[in-house]
């Protein structure tokens, strides 16, 4: 009896079409991945963003800050991070102040941060997404975060 020191031709073209046909169906949602990774990106930003903005709170004696945050760099946070709202926006980290005087967020469509930094506001100290026209990829909209 003979002893095959390899594979046939057969059972490679075997594993050749179920490596393609794997790569069929997993291949179209790439782009899918991407996006959802970068919406996890963008809450745990506003997670940080929250966390630096309680830090300097409590350093402050119970102030929040009354510009657009740029005083949390480089003390509190290295840079405002970015928000990435895929496809809708560009990554940005701009923070635009609230100022709507409602007792809530407001935010527009232009992507990066809204901030409430008015101190006579309920809700000051609160920090969102800026946009309230697009959705995530499980149908939420971005301002809801």
């Amino acid at each position: 009896m003979k002893k095959s020191k390899g594979f046939t031709l057969i059972e490679l073209m075997v594993v050749i079409v179920i490596l393609g046909i794997l790569a069929a169906v997993i291949a179209p949602r790439i782009p899918q991945f991407v996006n959802k990774a970068k919406e996890g990106k963008t809450k745990g930003n506003l997670g940080t963003l929250r966390s630096t903005l309680n830090i300097y709170y409590s350093d402050n004696d119970g102030v929040y800050p009354t510009d657009t945050l740029s005083c949390l760099t480089p003390k509190y946070i290295k840079q405002i991070p970015d928000a990435e709202m895929p496809p809708t926006h560009v990554a940005s980290n701009a923070v635009a102040a609230d100022g709507s005087g409602d007792g809530g967020l407001t935010p527009a469509d232009a992507g990066g941060w809204i901030y409430e930094n008015t101190r006579t506001e309920s809700n000051w100290g609160d920090i969102g997404v800026n946009c309230n026209a697009h959705t995530d990829s499980n149908g939420n909209y971005w301002s809801s975060y």
